[in-house]
């Protein structure tokens, strides 16, 4: 298989991580993408590539240009206040009554940033920018014949970003401008995104939500009681023209093999009706019985079988990587996933 990875990922070093009210360390770490390159490189059979600069133009046919000009400067211009830190961090995020876009750096901040675990510092949007290359170079292996499966090593993650906002670790909206190029390019008609991270996808949903070329199907934790909280519930299903391509499938906390697999037959169904020209599976290994952030009890095996029953699906598939947080089993899952979806 061929993986693409860039190790200018690795210039995201986020510090902070608050938590119930106590600021941790961050678990979104390069050691995360460290141990899934290690993964891939121990199995002998895949091909690692470094992706091509696909220049501006990807990103920005998914995200604002507000924003995308936010995230290249706020850095800059947050050293320039007195008194600030070495990351960027929001203190105030606008309510549901306030809807004016700042001028101010910290302003901007919370009016960018959805929540509080998105610190952005010195090497986060070359990071961020390498990761959506990857995402891209993915597709395009897959776009153009080279690779019926292609897996893009994205860090940071991705599917919690919206058009015009960062949240959950996520920056640019890696799944969605890996889906957007493959549409644009004129050779497709409509894709499927599969999210099979512990968290809705939330930030991909609101890109798509008015959209019928692109299924979003999610499996994920119940948001009643976890991340995002706000999105991610069965009764969204799109709307206006998107009606109707939207599938979530929340998932109670403790859920393990038999009913994370269950929720996957029932998304891969509203995929085969869907009839998409190419797959792209938001691929997150929090889902673990083994992950620090996860609530969910998806073994290694479950991983695999999830795997199988994807390929059976039988189309060009890119694979994004999203969450999957520093534990044992974490390079074991993606070793076995991709292995099973290659046999599959």
């Amino acid at each position: 298989m061929h993986i693409v990875y860039s190790p200018l990922q690795e210039k995201h070093q986020p510090r902070s991580f608050i938590k119930r009210g106590s600021v941790a360390p961050n678990p979104e770490v390069a050691a995360r993408a460290a141990a899934l390159l290690a993964a891939v490189t121990d199995a002998g059979s895949h091909r690692i590539v470094s992706p091509d600069d696909f220049g501006p133009g990807p990103r920005a046919a998914v995200h604002t240009p507000e924003y995308l000009e936010f995230l290249e400067t706020i850095h800059e211009r947050w050293q320039a206040l007195p008194d600030a830190g070495p990351e960027i961090v929001p203190n105030i995020h606008p309510g549901r009554q306030m809807s004016r876009r700042p001028a101010g750096a910290v302003g901007l901040v919370g009016y960018h940033t959805a929540d509080t675990a998105c610190p952005i510092g010195a090497g986060t949007w070359e990071a961020a920018t390498a990761a959506a290359h990857v995402a891209t170079h993915a597709a395009s292996l897959v776009l153009d014949g080279t690779a019926p499966v292609a897996y893009g090593l994205c860090r940071p993650p991705g599917h919690h970003a919206y058009a015009d906002m960062a949240g959950g670790f996520c920056y640019l909206n890696n799944v969605a401008i890996a889906a957007q190029h493959m549409l644009r390019q004129g050779r497709l008609s409509r894709v499927a995104i599969l999210d099979v991270d512990v968290h809705h996808g939330n930030g991909t949903q609101h890109i798509f939500y008015e959209r019928p070329d692109v299924l979003f199907v999610s499996l994920h934790a119940d948001p009643a009681d976890y991340y995002p909280f706000f999105a991610g519930y069965a009764d969204e299903r799109g709307t206006g023209a998107g009606l109707g391509y939207n599938v979530n499938l929340p998932l109670r906390q403790g859920s393990g093999d038999k009913e994370a697999l269950s929720a996957l037959d029932t998304g891969l169904a509203a995929i085969r009706r869907h009839a998409p020209d190419a797959l792209l599976v938001s691929l997150g290994f929090d889902m673990s019985e083994r992950d620090p952030l996860g609530v969910l009890k998806v073994t290694t095996d479950g991983f695999g079988e999830m795997a199988r029953r994807i390929a059976k699906l039988g189309v060009p598939t890119v694979l994004i990587q999203e969450g999957g947080y520093m534990n044992d089993a974490l390079g074991p899952n993606l070793a076995r996933f991709l292995a099973d979806f290659e046999r599959g």
